[in-house]
């Protein structure tokens, strides 16, 4: 759930009236905390009785002139007030040590900033681009001041879904993120095609080594390739304010990783497994054929559309050869350690590109269906070091599992390039020709916490947006949230030992001692040749529900019964 909270901490600077100068905060869940100091307030002190504050909600103000400070894990954003000119701004400062008294230290004192009375809570809204904002900003600490909150005292309020467009696409939630930046899911508006967006900002791409170029690299080698089994980029955007670059892409439901990530085992079916190589194969093909290699081939850079059809991404750290090159050779390796083959482990300055893939696609294999790597490590220096001895035999099992596998794996993964299988071969291998026994239902993609069927997150947005309520606002504090909390596990335990005891009555009354006069009847039923093996299974029957009776009875307490024997 995202909240955003708001605590109001204000007062007269100056001899009083609506003219001092007063500040603002807004907490948030995400620890941005919002702290605004105005010139003017919206406090109204009525004639009769004492003063009562009236706060209006309002939405965020624009970014300019903002200043941001981190302290105790928390940022504090800070909005100058613009209407002060640096005269009035000075005098201000006097005006208010003055009325400190004895001059206390900083800009001003908390214990006259606090009103008499609690003042009723104003939310304001901080979205992603302005939490972004907070972190380039500067600050000048002459001009903050701070004011500590309890945090029973904050006031939560649901965020509200509000409608976003980036061009003619409307954003949905975010799908993933890593440390280029984040993924959402859109839909262009024009067509109602459902896309995924990769969010890139330069204050991110600057922190890692080559950024900028890999991200450029990219965006110029999927303008160019058009594949199936290649992820598809639809538009390229650009926000010059904001320093942002968003990548439209076609949607994926999933991906391998998170597949066998989802499985007790970590591993997939062989016959699933095959499927899904076989495709990985032609994508591969193609790329080589437009002198691409991709350079990090993974579970996790292998996605599914909805129809389950493989999507090579991620090219980030892909190269393309010159056009009148010679050879595949290449001088760089920058993808997954426990995905690269020997050549770069050891740290060679040229090697076969085409085999860099092959191998990749070799441990992604061996991955998918065992759950395993063939080479492991303690940390990244002993993993590389493995990898770099080449020193890997099958192990029995493999062979045992199905042995044309095996040696599959075997030709894909030879320390020495030159020996190492290509494409053609791996065609025309045994176990890639047949089609593996199924042995049970392949897995699925995992559904999402909440959402079973993975359905699209920009339908909440567009229903919030023609068809939202007028309903008044619902606010809480951290202590309605841990009641609500303790509540509902309150409920659930007691519905847990209700169904227990349930259960144990049952058990319990189902088993009924036969009395005497069923006993005799049931001495002379006996006596008859045809009438005793009739009756032997109600017999049976009977000392099997008194077992069961006894058992749940040992393990639940329960009232005691007048025919239950005491646990």
């Amino acid at each position: 759930m995202q909240c955003s909270s708001s605590r109001r901490v204000g007062g007269e600077a100056a001899g009083g009236g609506e003219g001092g100068a007063t500040g603002q905060m807004t907490v948030t869940t995400t620890m941005e905390a919002q702290v605004k100091a105005a010139h003017h307030h919206h406090i109204h002190h009525p004639t009769g009785g004492g003063a009562q504050h009236k706060v209006e909600v309002e939405e965020p103000d624009p970014v300019e002139d903002e200043m941001t400070v981190l302290l105790a894990n928390k940022n504090f954003h800070y909005d100058v007030a613009s209407e002060l000119d640096d005269d009035a701004f000075v005098e201000l400062k006097e005006d208010t040590a003055q009325a400190d008294g004895a001059g206390g230290v900083g800009f001003y004192n908390p214990d006259e900033l606090l009103l008499e009375e609690q003042p009723h809570p104003q939310v304001t809204w901080l979205d992603d681009d302005e939490i972004e904002t907070l972190d380039r900003v500067t600050l000048d600490m002459g001009n903050m001041f701070f004011n500590r909150v309890d945090s029973q005292d904050i006031i939560y309020q649901q965020k509200k879904k509000s409608i976003k467009m980036v061009g003619k696409y409307i954003m949905g939630d975010v799908l993933g993120e890593g440390s280029y930046g984040k993924v959402k899911e859109a839909m262009n508006s024009e067509n109602l095609c459902r896309l995924a967006v990769k969010i890139l900002t330069k204050r991110k791409l600057r922190r890692i080594p080559n950024g900028e170029q890999n991200v450029t690299r990219e965006i110029a080698l999927l303008k160019q390739l058009k594949h199936r089994h290649v992820v598809e980029l639809v538009d390229v955007l650009y926000n010059d304010e904001k320093q942002k670059m968003y990548l439209v892409m076609e949607y994926c439901v999933g991906g391998l990783q998170e597949m066998v990530d989802y499985q007790p085992d970590k591993r997939m079916p062989l016959f699933q497994a095959h499927g899904y190589f076989k495709q990985l194969v032609d994508g591969l093909e193609y790329l080589h054929s437009c002198r691409v290699i991709h350079k990090d081939i993974k579970p996790g850079n292998l996605l599914l559309s909805l129809d389950q059809t493989l999507k090579i991404s991620d090219f980030g750290v892909a190269e393309q050869l010159d056009l009148f090159s010679p050879d595949d050779t290449c001088t760089t390796g920058q993808g997954s350690p426990a995905f690269q083959p020997p050549e770069i482990a050891n740290g060679h300055e040229t090697f076969a590109g085409f085999k860099v893939d092959i191998w990749s696609s070799g441990v992604t294999l061996y991955n998918l269906a065992t759950g395993q790597y063939p080479f492991e490590g303690d940390n990244i220096y002993r993993l590389l070091e493995n990898i770099g001895r080449g020193q890997w035999e099958a192990p029995t099992w493999l062979f045992e599992m199905d042995a044309d596998f095996a040696n599959l794996i075997l030709g894909m993964l030879q320390a020495d390039p030159s020996k190492r299988l290509s494409l053609q071969e791996i065609r025309h291998d045994t176990w890639f020709r047949s089609a593996p026994v199924k042995t049970g239902p392949p897995i699925p993609i995992p559904p999402l916490k909440g959402d079973k069927y993975r359905n699209s997150t920009v339908i909440p947005y567009l229903e919030a947006y023609h068809y939202g309520t007028q309903e008044e606002d619902v606010y809480f504090t951290e202590h309605d949230v841990n009641q609500e909390l303790a509540r509902q596990a309150a409920a659930a335990a007691s519905e847990i030992r209700a169904k227990q005891s349930a259960a144990a009555l049952a058990a319990c009354h189902a088993y009924e001692p036969p009395s005497t006069s069923a006993a005799a009847a049931a001495a002379s039923g006996n006596s008859l040749g045809n009438g005793s093996r009739e009756e032997a299974p109600v017999k049976k029957k009977g000392s099997a529900l008194k077992r069961r009776a006894k058992k749940l009875t040992s393990c639940i307490s329960v009232r005691k019964l007048s025919h239950c024997r005491t646990s």
